[in-house]
């Protein structure tokens, strides 16, 4: 089966490394144009690019796909079995659909209908849920709207962050891909309608990233720290300066007391946002609307990430400081 791959990221080369390795032939490889990155704006490639590059593959890297008719004859004149897409970063129109004889299958990261959109990994660690997967679909003119063909389940774990699901959500829906591949080439492939019971996970704002400690508990505050690591990170102030928060967890009662006095006594008459506990040794302990949230890994304004302890012994913090 001969295929075209459109992707970008990580996640896409995953999927295109197990496509390469099953030994499809892959006519070319689509990718989004190279970035300036960096403090030196240096020249990168794509992770896809990067794979193709050492492999040899034909690379094509349009600035626009919707109303590019070169781009669209060039696809055309592949004449590619099926087009597979993931996170390819661009919609593609009805025109690119059409060609291949099989359609265009795309791997997405949720459990569609749950999560059509851009960012649908961030918004299942953010939201605290229990589990996600994968789903590849065919594709059609609209955002992630296409017939379901398989899926994966998985659970997400209680403190995993985006980036660590990430990471195994895209082996799943390389080797998902592959096995999609299969069943239709066999014929064997199912189809399914996603219905009309569906949610969104649109991009990121950065707004989302401020920690809101009068309205927000413990449980809330740990998932917004697990969403957005590594994408962003969730800061707060503390006097006037910048702190992000990069991982955490909630405070027990026995922590608590363990330090030596009940800090749970007189909460009530608090701010929200309150250092309850701070020691280079035991940690940082800061009061929430509901529950106590354990600071692990932290960093100051201007300076890299680190353990709490380490950052502590020498950023002091004080009893009742509170982060605004």
């Amino acid at each position: 089966m001969k295929i075209v791959f459109m992707g970008t990221p990580d996640f896409a080369k995953d999927s295109l490394e197990a496509v390469y390795n099953t030994g499809y032939e892959i006519l070319g490889v689509v990718t989004n144009p190279d970035k300036k990155k960096g403090r030196g704006m240096k020249m990168t490639f794509s992770p896809v690019k990067e794979f193709a590059t050492k492999n040899n593959l034909k690379i094509y890297q349009p600035q626009k796909v919707r109303g590019n008719a070169e781009f669209i004859e060039e696809i055309k004149n592949l004449n590619p079995d099926v087009i597979c897409v993931v996170a390819y970063g661009k919609i593609l129109p009805k025109e690119i659909l059409n060609i291949p004889k099989y359609g265009a299958v795309n791997v997405h990261g949720s459990l569609l209908p749950a999560y059509r959109g851009a960012a649908p990994i961030q918004w299942a660690v953010l939201n605290g849920d229990k589990k996600t997967g994968i789903t590849t679909m065919y594709m059609d003119v609209g955002m992630d709207t296409g017939d379901m063909i398989l899926k994966e389940e998985v659970e997400i774990g209680e403190d995993e962050t985006t980036g660590e699901l990430w990471e195994r959500l895209s082996k799943i829906g390389g080797k998902l891909l592959v096995e999609t591949l299969k069943q239709i080439e066999n014929g064997t492939a199912p189809r399914e309608k996603q219905g009309d019971n569906f949610t969104m996970a649109p991009m990121l704002d950065k707004t989302i990233a401020k920690i809101d400690w009068d309205n927000k508990t413990a449980i809330e505050i740990k998932n917004l720290v697990r969403g957005l690591n590594p994408i962003m990170g969730a800061y707060t102030f503390l006097n006037g300066k910048k702190i992000k928060f990069w991982k955490v967890a909630i405070a027990t009662k026995e922590e608590i007391l363990a330090n030596g006095k009940n800090k749970s006594e007189g909460q009530e008459k608090v701010l929200n946002g309150t250092v309850i506990y701070s020691n280079p040794k035991e940690g940082l302990f800061i009061k929430t609307k509901e529950g106590i949230l354990k600071i692990l890994e932290i960093q100051g304004e201007n300076a890299k990430r680190m353990p709490i302890g380490d950052f502590l012994r020498g950023n002091p913090i004080n009893e009742f400081d509170v982060f605004e």
